[in-house]
């Protein structure tokens, strides 16, 4: 797919949103109910992944699900950090992955998330070893971790092993990270800054993770946090905004979040003051080049296999779910199975809207690619869609490419909206699929 249209960096970026506040919220609704509709756990019962198609690429990604503390807005698969189990469980990922490799895959890219992914780094370190030995094709690793990490000491062992580290600030304002129970977990916006600016040349890409919509998070805090990651001058800087899912709703929409409202704002601004300084590689992700993997791996894999408790595949139209149990993951990878107990079939419609979306959200919507991919007109195959966005002047014809659709900046907003709904859906899947495990599973 295309990619955005950069502005040119000479002149001041002016955002132009002007998508009147009762479509957004009437977007977030339609964008919830295919959410729900379509992440419905109505899964069958799996037991091994598929083999490779000869032709397509693959990447591999791998999730450590321990953190020492448990942020209250954050519903991603984790477990309190127990270092017996945590060693242990490092030693059944790497068994995993040469169950991958007798599959007969190979990757160009491993993305490593969490949890904290650096909670045992010789154990990381070892682990990526591993699996650039068995998919010596791996150019790429990219990594997630928090600022109390940073400066330990095994931190320098995964030098010359990772290539982008993605560091979870979230805000540089002791306000909010006191209201959010960090501060005391990772401490103040200062020391962030100075152990980031200290670890800056461990890696060559580091991406700074910032996250708008927080209560009290003024205009003048959001500028503050985005002029602080600017000096300290990353390879790239993401703006999530502030996810709130059914099994947070009331320990962040009343606490932690800002009106609804808010958001917009927050967002004119954001585009404003790092368009110029940045590319836009997504709705909400800046970097210094266009060629560089970020966050969102999915866009730039239409397929990825996953290994770990708690991990998601998708292969051939079919989402995989690795079990969410630690003990019952542990029990099928000493018996010589994978992860995988669940899966899920889409049929293709429902394959093209999941792409329209990756496509809107990462500025790369391409009639060329639907052609390709689906053999469909992206004008006619999702009509409604195309019409919808049309309408709201989200997207426009490249007049020196019929191929590729320009997405205005009232589409980069559309894009960060819809793909804020579908992560807040997988964060619900995640913690359904959690709710049932007992104490002994973790």
């Amino acid at each position: 797919m295309s990619r955005i249209i950069l502005p040119d960096s000479a002149k001041p970026y002016k955002a132009n949103i002007t998508t009147p506040a009762w479509m957004i919220t009437g977007m977030e609704k339609v964008m919830q109910f295919y959410v729900d509709r379509n992440l419905k756990l109505d899964t069958v019962s799996a037991d091994m992944m598929p083999s490779p198609i000869e032709g397509r690429k693959y990447m591999l990604y791998a999730h450590i699900p321990f953190c020492h503390t448990l942020c209250s807005y954050c519903t991603f698969h984790r477990f309190l950090f127990k270092e017996d189990k945590a060693r242990s469980y490092f030693v059944s990922l790497r068994k995993e992955m040469d169950m991958v490799k007798n599959l007969g895959y190979d990757f160009d890219s491993m993305y490593i998330g969490g949890g904290t992914t650096t909670v045992l780094e010789d154990e990381l370190a070892r682990t990526i070893e591993h699996a650039k030995k068995l998919f010596p094709n791996i150019k790429e690793v990219s990594c997630e971790s928090d600022p109390q990490h940073v400066d330990s000491p095994g931190f320098k062992l995964l030098e010359g092993l990772v290539d982008r580290m993605s560091i979870g600030v979230q805000s540089f304002n002791d306000d909010i990270l006191t209201m959010t129970d960090r501060i005391e977990k990772f401490g103040n916006g200062q020391q962030t800054f100075d152990k980031i600016m200290a670890a800056k040349e461990l890696f060559p890409i580091i991406n700074i993770d910032l996250i708008f919509g927080f209560r009290g998070q003024t205009d003048e805090v959001i500028q503050q946090d985005l002029d602080m990651a600017s000096k300290l001058d990353p390879r790239q800087i993401t703006t999530y905004p502030l996810m709130v899912t059914h099994q947070t709703r009331k320990s962040v929409k009343s606490k932690l979040a800002a009106p609804s409202g808010d958001m917009m704002r927050q967002y004119h601004q954001i585009l404003n003051t790092l368009n110029g300084q940045y590319n836009q590689l997504s709705a909400w992700a800046f970097g210094k080049a266009n060629n560089e993997g970020f966050d969102e791996y999915v866009i730039d894999y239409d397929e990825y296999l996953g290994v770990g408790s708690g991990s998601f595949s998708f292969l051939d139209d079919t989402l995989y779910v690795n079990t969410f149990s630690l003990k019952k993951y542990h029990q099928q990878i000493n018996s010589g199975r994978m992860g995988v107990e669940q899966q899920k079939n889409y049929g293709r419609k429902e394959v093209m809207q999941y792409r329209f979306l990756l496509g809107m959200f990462s500025g790369r919507l391409s009639r060329k690619y639907f052609r390709d991919t689906f053999g469909v007109n992206l004008d006619t195959a999702l009509f409604k869609e195309m019409a919808s966005m049309r309408a709201i002047g989200a997207i426009k014809n490249d007049p020196t490419d019929p191929d590729n659709l320009i997405i205005t900046d009232n589409g980069k907003m559309m894009g960060l909206l819809m793909m804020k709904e579908f992560y807040s859906g997988m964060d619900n899947v995640r913690a359904q699929l959690r709710k049932p495990l007992a104490e002994s599973d973790m």
